[in-house]
């Protein structure tokens, strides 16, 4: 996958898993220039079918271990629930195939630098499916910073969270399934906060834990280089507003509900009016992270630049401190 397949090559995916993201990407693959849904896999080929016709996809893999294999799918995107992330990763490139893997990445910072180690050594494209990275709402952002309307920045405000289940055994509460606020919600304010800021310096966490162990509201702030702050919280258990707002000396713009997937921004600076710009997206939103990794292949490159694996490894270590510092922690980090 280190030579370029050339610029009109149709991608073809496969999706590792079959629950609700991995519909919400296979509808979003539909949306894609020059990409195809080529197969499916799951753990029973019952399962596979029923996903595949439910999708459109022409070929379904009763095991995970068979669409790693297989010869018609060019990149796998991994859908599975954080805890097996990094398992199904590793399948993948080991079956010679790009991967773009769901967020959370990994569980931890160990976990994800085995997966980056192999696809480094096999030559592999491998990306964190961060779709904010690539939504134009966070493109017109950085432009309006860059052009210096709102001076220079200094601080950025960001909030996730919506009143989930208290069922103890859904996947955001139970702690065997990597649940919680942290890395469900908390890892898109963390990793936008740091697409705009750059390299977290140090970072303070504190947290309400719940009954299964796992953190229902995190609030953190973190210091990034060139001294910059972020202010962030997650949690399962308050409808948040889900803005990002970006705060300079001259002014600020925001990112209007919710903020991952933001249709408009609104530019507030002292000696002007408010205006706001339609940020509007493709498809449901996926299609943007799949035109990139897509292009990523055609032109031979490993990593994206707006999503580099340096940076999805320093996330993963944030996280990890974050964790720290809040007691939160899982059976895989053993």
């Amino acid at each position: 996958m280190s030579a370029a397949m050339g610029n009109n090559r149709t991608i073809r995916w496969g999706i590792l898993g079959t629950g609700r993201i991995a519909r919400d990407f296979a509808a979003g693959l539909r949306d894609t220039p020059d990409a195809v849904l080529a197969a499916v896999g799951s753990r029973t080929q019952a399962s596979a079918q029923a996903f595949a016709d439910d999708v459109g996809a022409p070929a379904a893999y009763g095991s995970y271990e068979e669409l790693a294999q297989a010869n018609d799918v060019d990149i796998i995107y991994i859908a599975t629930p954080h805890t097996l992330h990094a398992e199904n990763a590793i399948l993948a490139l080991r079956g010679g195939k790009a991967v773009l893997c769901e967020k959370p990445f990994a569980l931890n910072r160990r976990e994800a630098g085995e997966v980056v180690a192999l696809a480094r050594a096999k030559n592999l494209f491998l990306m964190e499916a961060m779709w904010t990275r690539f939504m134009p709402a966070l493109s017109e952002v950085k432009r309006i910073i860059a052009s210096g309307e709102i001076g220079s920045v200094t601080q950025v405000h960001a909030d996730f969270g919506f009143a989930a289940t208290h069922d103890p055994e859904h996947r955001v509460n139970n702690l065997a399934l990597g649940g919680g606020a942290l890395l469900d919600l908390g890892i898109y304010p963390l990793s936008i906060a740091c697409a705009l800021l750059g390299k977290v310096e140090s970072v303070q966490a504190q947290a309400i834990m719940g009954e299964t162990g796992v953190d229902l509201t995190t609030a953190f702030t973190m210091k990034h280089a060139g001294g910059t702050l972020s202010i962030c919280s997650c949690s399962l258990r308050a409808r948040a507003p889900g803005e990002l707002t970006v705060s300079g000396t001259r002014g600020s713009v925001r990112m209007e509900r919710m903020f991952h997937m933001a249709e408009r921004v609104t530019v507030d600076v002292l000696d002007g009016p408010s205006r706001t710009i339609e940020t509007p997206w493709l498809g449901n939103g996926y299609t943007h992270e799949a035109i990139a990794a897509g292009q990523c292949l055609r032109d031979g490159m490993l990593e994206h630049p707006d999503m580099p694996l340096d940076e999805t490894l320093a996330l993963m270590g944030v996280l990890d401190t974050i964790r720290r510092q809040i007691g939160l922690r899982y059976p895989g980090d053993a």
